[in-house]
This record gives structure tokens, sequence and C-alpha cells, in this order.
């Protein structure tokens, strides 16, 4: 089982996905981000691209895709909450997505 981010953890690891866009979820212990492409197949390529860190990972994100634009929440289930993993794939997302 994996645990969630201590609060040090939480000052230090989620410091650099908060400054790069990403936002603490109102009553969720989870992070969101909103991913704005040039259109379809860029999005779904990303998508794509994410999935298969996803899956070697074991860790999968809550997404949606509309057009060109990804919204995308991450916490970690069996935590109950956010976990490294969660900072891990952030992470991976916004180099990605080219940011």
């Amino acid at each position: 089982m994996t645990d969630q981010l201590t609060q040090d953890e939480r000052d230090t690891d989620l410091a650099p996905l908060l400054a790069n866009g990403w936002a603490v979820v109102d009553g969720r212990d989870a992070i969101h981000k909103q991913f704005v492409f040039a259109n379809f197949v860029e999005a779904f390529g990303f998508m794509t691209k994410v999935a298969l860190f996803a899956e070697k990972w074991n860790h999968h994100p809550e997404w949606s895709n509309v057009y060109k634009t990804v919204d995308v929440t991450l916490t970690t289930h069996d935590a109950g909450g956010l976990s490294a993993l969660d900072v891990k794939l952030g992470a991976k997302m916004d180099t990605l997505a080219g940011g």
C-alpha cells in the first residue's frame, strides 16, 4: 500500500507542481490541472503518452478530454489522498506536455 504524503513532503514535493499550474482540489486530498493543446490530435497524443507511464507505474489519473483540452485530477485512492505517485505522475505529465 502506498502512503499519503507527509506534511514535509507536501511542503517540498508539491511546491514545484503548484508553481507549474497544478492546484489543490477543494474538499479532496487531490490536485488538478487543465492542459490545453493546439488541437485534438495533440491532446490525444499527450493522453496516449501519459497512459503508458500510468500503466507502467500502476497509477491512473482521473481525466477527461474535450477537443483540445485535457482535465486531470490526481489522487491515490488506496492511500486515501495524495502520495508520491501523484507527484511523480504530475511531474511526468508536465514534462510530456512541454511545460
